[in-house]
């Protein structure tokens, strides 16, 4: 072997480990830039509030700030196709909810939650059904025999076609005999705002959408799709206590581009329940009334595999299709 050859090996070695070396730096530097914090839904609603409390609350584990960025459409499938075509770096996060189990069996985007990888859940939520305060119906009973009475005329609002809170009305529909008019919309915040606004009767969204205007006597609930009473709705009856057997509800989590290394992936990991600690935002939960539900990537993997198989069984039966 020549010099010139040992030469050339040495050099190429050397590049090869300051290669190594500048790859291992910059998994080590991550993240070097801010990163982006995708919302599938309107500004207003449970999931908006609780990511951009995670973001403020992460600002004390890491060097770079995180940006919340609403993308709404299409129930969520808008910001979470968004998503998984960014490149998968950790730097394009996205707040996931149940709706990403229910939309493939809709037709409604080309996806399943196996193209994200899962982060943590951060939150586990019920459905109710709420009205405005000077609504006729002070119960869910009184609520259904109106809806019988008149099938099709109460128009109910949802987060959008194939969102859980549309299904969760669907079923209820099916559990009762009653038949509503569903209005979607981008999210529950715009349904909030327009029940409130008295061009819808109803919403079916969770306690945390409409915390704010039950507290200050603009919207009554009427019944929680809970196993249990709701904190801080604890005069709420759940539907199981008025003899109907349905508990239905959304979950919500951060999730990454599938394919994201598993260094930045155990980075996230630890992000994510170093934040999820934080006093400040255990306080927005519980002031916004979302529930706190922490899940690590393979708990919460497991989750959203459980729930796309109900979800699916459940769309066929009830024949929901976008």
């Amino acid at each position: 072997m020549s010099i010139h050859t040992t030469r050339r090996g040495l050099t190429a070695l050397a590049a090869l480990l300051l290669l190594g070396a500048g790859v291992a730096h910059a998994e080590a530097e991550f993240p070097s830039k801010p990163i982006e914090l995708i919302v599938p839904f309107q500004p207003g609603g449970g999931t908006d509030a609780l990511a951009r409390s995670f973001a403020d609350a992460t600002r004390k584990h890491m060097s770079q700030s995180m940006i919340v960025n609403n993308k709404a459409g299409a129930s969520g499938a808008v910001g979470w196709q968004y998503v998984m075509n960014a490149k998968p770096d950790g730097y394009t996060l996205a707040v996931v909810t149940v709706e990403l189990t229910t939309l493939p069996h809709m037709g409604i985007g080309k996806f399943t939650y196996a193209d994200l990888q899962p982060i943590a859940q951060l939150n586990a939520d019920q459905a109710a059904i709420t009205v405005r305060a000077e609504a006729p119906w002070n119960t869910i009973e009184e609520y259904l025999a109106a809806a019988k009475k008149e099938p099709g005329k109460l128009s109910v609002g949802n987060a959008g076609n194939g969102s859980i809170w549309h299904l969760a009305a669907t079923a209820l529909e099916d559990k009762t005999g009653a038949k509503f008019n569903h209005v979607p919309f981008q999210g529950a915040g715009p349904a909030v705002l327009a029940l409130l606004g008295g061009h819808i009767d109803a919403v079916a969204v969770s306690p945390a959408e409409v915390t704010t205007y039950v507290a200050a006597g603009k919207l009554k609930m009427l019944a929680v799709m809970a196993d249990q009473r709701v904190k801080g709705f604890d005069k709420v009856p759940t539907l199981k206590e008025r003899n109907i057997d349905l508990t239905i509800g959304t979950w919500r989590g951060i999730a990454a581009p599938k394919g994201t290394p598993p260094e930045v992936v155990a980075f996230l990991k630890k992000l994510a329940r170093d934040a999820s600690n934080e006093p400040a935002f255990r306080e927005t939960l519980d002031k916004q009334n979302l529930g706190f539900v922490y899940a690590d990537d393979v708990g919460f993997k497991a989750v959203m595999a459980k729930d796309d198989a109900y979800f699916k069984t459940l769309i066929t039966k009830l024949g929901i299709k976008n």
